[in-house]
């Protein structure tokens, strides 16, 4: 058993039978055993309810019972999102362990797609910090690099998958969550658009974050997509549906497309040269595909708007699940739970309109200036561990900028909901991985799909492992 293999063809050996669901979970969960105490990446299990789940979807195949497109295959859940039974802490020690009775709406999805639960991986603190890394828990490292972060908030969820450890995981993003770890651990991290995936609640504003998977295949990236994207009949908003299905994408031209190219990051920060050489080498190889790359200099929110958000939104978050204990939370949450008591309900409504208004600037340069966007994923690489929660808690009344290195070229698509999808074109000296980003037009993940299929075909990224856990 390849335990590198994408979920669809694991999903394929089970209905096959030539790979059973308990065989499965059996050497992933022995993966973990061996692997996980130095990475850190799954911080709760319940083996027995895995192996129980796993006989359940065997004795489904055995009575020819209905099955899920990714029925038998393992999967964890990242720590913010709830699962009946599960504790669901947000990786503080202010939320309580008290297991949750209500699963999250993705969680449902996911079971009905056949996947198996296996345990919940590592979050910062109620997701706020682009690095997974809390006091609860500890910081969870990179398999790439021991001394480095895996980035954040889907930092375990990564780490799970670029171990080995999983063949996807479950993730969310709110500013770059999915796409920030993807280029930090060598994946693909696709961010779908606003209101495709249903959530019952709509965080961090309407709709900014939205719930999704790292994986190492863009086929798996594609085939989730559509088994998590199926309209919600009582959601506030839906995604228009979309042409076909996601994974009727894979292989399917793209046509020639104008791609504007942005090294520059938005918050005005440096931009590191192998983050540069990561959007170069996506470039090139667009170019090499028939596209046509040129640079932009687009509007991507101005300083107020992303002040707004940062300052006003996300804080204010904190309050729709909120700690039970706020005095145990860590100091830099502490401090922003304080100061949302300072922000009125007029200041929150013009942050508001400051970013509907603004986002309408932003969206409307696509198909009209270029088709899609490239940048860089993040403007600096993974940072040392534990660089970015002791920054933010030795200063949580200001956004350091080994915070806002990691979220510059993200956080945009996030406010914005636009479809957004890093991809790992690039190695640096170093050895780390660092990913390159695309954006595309208001819930065209189609094209993101395309583009990235004929991208993974050209470079063979699903081959690399880190040298560490290679076996």
């Amino acid at each position: 058993m390849d335990l590198f293999a994408s979920a669809v063809r694991l999903a394929g050996a089970i209905r096959a039978r030539d790979l059973s669901p308990t065989e499965v979970a059996t050497a992933y969960l022995d993966r973990i055993d061996r692997l996980d105490p130095e990475i850190n990446a799954i911080i709760w299990r319940d083996d027995e309810e895995v192996l129980a789940a796993a006989r359940a979807a065997e004795r489904a195949l055995l009575s020819g019972a209905p099955t899920g497109p990714f029925h038998g295959v393992p999967l964890p859940v990242k720590d913010l999102t709830s699962v009946a039974g599960q504790p669901n802490t947000m990786g503080s020690h202010g939320v309580s362990s008290v297991p949750r009775t209500v699963n999250d709406l993705v969680v449902d999805r996911l079971l009905e797609a056949g996947f198996i639960l296996m345990g919940r991986s590592n979050t910062p603190e109620m997701g706020t910090l682009p690095a997974t890394e809390n006091a609860r828990y500890g910081a969870t490292a990179n398999p790439w690099d021991l001394t480095r972060s895996p980035a954040g908030s889907s930092g375990g969820a990564a780490a799970a998958v670029a171990a080995g450890m999983a063949p996807v995981a479950h993730g969310n993003d709110g500013g770059g969550s999915l796409r920030m770890p993807a280029s930090a651990c060598g994946l693909v991290g696709l961010k779908p658009s606003r209101a495709r995936i249903p959530q019952h609640l709509q965080s961090w504003w309407e709709y900014c974050t939205t719930e999704g998977v790292i994986t190492r295949y863009v086929e798996d990236a594609a085939t989730i997509l559509d088994a998590l994207s199926a309209p919600d009949p009582l959601a506030w908003f839906q995604a228009p549906a979309p042409a076909r299905p996601f994974a009727a994408e894979l292989g399917r031209e793209a046509g020639r497309l104008r791609v504007g190219l942005l090294l520059d990051a938005p918050t005005g920060l440096p931009v590191d040269a192998e983050c540069v050489n990561a959007a170069l080498v996506a470039a090139g190889l667009l170019e090499k595909l028939g596209h046509d790359v040129f640079p932009v200099q687009p509007f991507l929110l101005s300083p107020q708007g992303g002040h707004a958000y940062v300052e006003k939104i996300i804080p204010t978050s904190l309050y729709v699940h909120p700690f039970d204990e706020p005095e145990l939370a860590e100091p830099y949450n502490r401090h922003r739970w304080l100061r949302v008591r300072d922000i009125d309900a007029g200041d929150y409504a013009q942050a508001v309109a400051l970013l509907q208004t603004e986002s309408r600037q932003v969206v409307a340069q696509w198909r009209r200036d270029f088709d899609v966007l490239l940048t860089p994923t993040m403007a600096g690489p993974p940072p040392p561990l534990g660089a970015v929660l002791d920054d933010a808690n030795r200063h949580p009344e200001t956004a350091m900028p080994s915070a806002l290195a990691m979220v510059s070229f993200t956080s945009v698509a996030s406010v914005t909901g636009q479809p957004a999808i890093s991809l790992p074109v690039h190695t640096s000296a170093d050895g780390l991985p660092i990913g390159a980003q695309l954006i595309g037009a208001p819930f065209d993940e189609a094209t993101l799909i395309r583009l990235a299929h004929s991208m993974e075909a050209a470079t063979g990224w699903t081959a690399a492992r880190p040298p560490r856990y290679a076996i």
